[in-house]
């Protein structure tokens, strides 16, 4: 990424990119705490119009496959690449690393109470191992021939939810 791809990705002039920014790293890391932004707003929207009760494996994963992916289809993929392209910039530039595991933590946050509203418990440890079952089926159905992203993230968390998260 450079300024003049990021001033004519945004229409603006190239002068307006370096102005403001003092580096390439300053424009990127000002970006990626904008999309974690904007991310944590959409999951505390959707969490605060989740009503609390109980609700089976298949309920509990639809509604976090919406919360994790999304739930417009057409705009699905190029979110979910552009959000693992972001993990991986991040591992390969140590100074966005607190950036993202900040966006991670609202992640695994929302996770967990989207499962208490669900009438589900999950223990600390086991949020992690969630998310990431999650990740690493989405990032495989992303380069395999099945049904995409989120039927693969459904059926996974369907696998897994009554042992990671289950009833009260």
């Amino acid at each position: 990424m450079r300024h003049r791809a990021v001033a004519r990705r945004a229409g603006l002039p190239l002068a307006s990119t370096t102005y403001y920014f003092s580096s390439l790293e300053d424009l990127i890391a000002c970006a990626v705490e904008h999309v974690g932004l904007r991310e944590g707003e959409q999951l505390r929207d959707r969490i605060s119009a989740l009503s609390r009760r109980r609700r089976g494996a298949e309920a509990t994963a639809d509604i976090l496959v919406d919360l994790l992916i999304g739930d417009n289809p057409e705009r699905v993929t190029e979110q979910v690449i552009s959000r693992y392209e972001r993990y991986i910039a991040c591992a390969r530039q140590p100074g966005l690393r607190d950036i993202q595991r900040r966006i991670l933590r609202q992640r695994s946050d929302a996770v967990v109470e989207v499962v208490e509203r669900s009438g589900r418990s999950v223990r600390a440890e086991l949020v992690t191992a969630l998310v990431c079952a999650v990740d690493g089926a989405v990032v495989a159905a992303l380069v395999g021939d099945g049904d995409g992203p989120r039927a693969t993230a459904r059926a996974t968390l369907i696998d897994v939810i009554d042992v990671l998260a289950p009833f009260n």
